[in-house]
């Protein structure tokens, strides 16, 4: 009896035919000429240097542009202010797409705020109302605390206060100005000693989608505006002298409803200050870039070639008939056919995706593109994860094989079973909802490990599959693909002799 190394130096002599190492070789440069067709076709269109999202204290991109009412706060003081109204303007939003209309998406904010200077990206803490979600406190643009689902009229106001003592912020909201409720406290490392504090508005823009293919959806986003007016406005702490500075943090007034109607900015009159802005503080969104998995565009080719060469693997290699060729299918063979067909697969996905993937990105960053960073460790499970997404899938696919005994057969399975959704959900070509259940349910989960955007709460974006969102984070979509193989393998397993002698009565012939 051969012994389990023998076994699988046999299944790897026989495996490194030409062919199978021409079609392997294929699916690598398949990954590669197609990220780098996409990362050389891709180019920015700016008008001088293409601008570039701010980063946050932890070095991430973020998004931060608002109006600004503000004025010097020490190391130790508060603002306190009484918010009378909140209001906004939605340019041409559906159904009609045919007139401006008053309103304020979910996440539009005004409130107050604690921040680091007027720098984009430098440390904050604010406390807001919203279109939709009551009253929340956000800081650092990563973290958000719920207050109450308050709204906010001339008939019931809301109060707001943000203490500061050193790095800590503190934020409390009232309905009367006496009886106040804690929202949350937030740990600013590094904050300065003088601070900007004051009345801030800012508004994202509205997300609509629009219907393609069989139910699939394309975003569109329209220009939004919010605006707060607060009262009774104290300031305790900071110097007496001085009145409220207006001034907008990144880029606005350029859109022709600010120009003519209502621009951005902090008015004040009486003792009300009324601020008006657009933007948003918190996470950055694509903003125009791309997550640098998109090189990977060549995948789902590779994919089909890898599902072939491990299903033609166990199909034509071995027959019941000794004029096959081939020693018997047992289970020991088939157990170092599926590390054979695993380990050449890694193999190759590591080299296509280790070496598209950085120099994708490098292409795309030489044109202008605005690409978010990718740390080291989010690489490497990137480049690590694909290759062991595509190892299972062989594996799957092999198994496949053993058990329908049928070239033909197998590989229509493997292809709607794998190859299929992943590819029909990386389009906006069926309903969100759809393309999200094949990527929870099918083998095809197990890609969501290229998957490097985050979804936040807090951000608004089209978090669906043709947009780059898996439904399952990465690990759990590997483990739902490696069930699938595990599952398949085992049952062709049994379905196998453990030695090379079998029943007569059992012959069925491998096509």
């Amino acid at each position: 009896m051969l012994t389990t190394h023998e076994i699988l130096r046999q299944e790897w002599t026989r495996f490194r035919r030409p062919g199978r190492l021409i079609a392997l070789t294929v699916a690598a440069l398949a990954v590669l000429a197609a990220g780098l067709l996409y990362a050389f076709g891709n180019h920015a269109s700016c008008d001088g240097p293409c601008p570039t999202d701010a980063t946050g204290p932890n070095g991430s991109p973020v998004s931060d542009r608002f109006a600004f009412a503000h004025r010097d706060l020490p190391a130790n003081g508060s603002i306190t202010v009484r918010m009378t109204s909140m209001t906004g303007t939605i340019t041409y939003p559906p159904p009609h797409h045919d007139e401006i209309v008053p309103g304020l998406v979910p996440w539009a904010k005004a409130g107050i705020i604690i921040k680091d200077g007027v720098r984009q990206g430098s440390p904050y803490a604010a406390l807001m109302l919203t279109g939709g979600h009551g009253v929340r406190m956000q800081y650092d643009y990563r973290h958000d605390i719920a207050g109450s689902d308050s709204q906010v009229s001339g008939q019931f106001p809301r109060w707001l206060r943000l203490t500061r003592s050193g790095e800590t912020v503190t934020g409390y909201e009232s309905a009367d100005g006496e009886r106040w409720a804690k929202v949350g406290t937030a740990k600013l490392s590094g904050l300065s000693g003088t601070v900007q504090a004051g009345m801030f508005a800012t508004s994202p823009g509205d997300l609509t989608l629009r219907n393609l293919g069989l139910g699939g959806s394309a975003e569109e986003v329209r220009f939004t505006q919010a605006a707060g007016t607060f009262d009774h406005i104290g300031l305790e702490g900071a110097a007496a002298a001085g009145g409220w500075k207006s001034e907008t943090v990144g880029t606005m007034n350029s859109t022709d409803w600010e120009k003519h109607h209502k621009a951005s900015g902090a008015v004040e009159e009486g003792g009300t200050v009324t601020v008006a802005g657009t933007g948003d503080i918190g996470p950055s969104a694509e903003d125009g870039g791309a997550p640098v998995e998109r090189t990977l565009v060549g995948l789902a080719l590779a994919l089909l070639v890898v599902l072939v060469v491990a299903v033609r693997f166990v199909t034509s290699e071995h027959r019941r008939e000794p004029a096959g060729g081939g020693p018997p299918l047992t289970r020991r063979v088939l157990l170092a056919k599926a590390i054979v067909v695993g380990a050449a697969t890694f193999v190759t996905g590591i080299l296509a995706v280790g070496i598209t993937l950085p120099t994708g990105t490098a292409v795309l960053k030489a044109n202008g593109m605005p690409l978010p960073e990718l740390p080291l460790l989010t690489g490497v499970r990137v480049v690590v994860g694909v290759a062991a997404a595509l190892a299972l899938a062989a594996v799957l696919a092999l198994a496949l094989g053993a058990l329908l005994r049928g070239a033909r057969r197998a590989i229509l399975v493997a292809v709607v079973a794998i190859a299929l959704p992943y590819t029909v959900t990386a389009v906006p070509l069926l309903p969100d909802g759809l393309a999200q259940w094949l990527l929870r349910i099918t083998p095809a989960a197990g890609f969501a490990v290229q998957q490097t955007l985050t979804e936040y709460p807090q951000v608004i974006a089209h978090y669906a599959p043709s947009a780059g969102y898996f439904p399952l984070p990465w690990w759990a979509g590997l483990a739902v693909l490696g069930a699938y193989a595990v599952t398949t393998l085992t049952l062709a397993l049994n379905r196998l002799p453990s030695t090379g002698q079998r029943p007569e009565a059992r012959p069925t012939a491998w096509r």
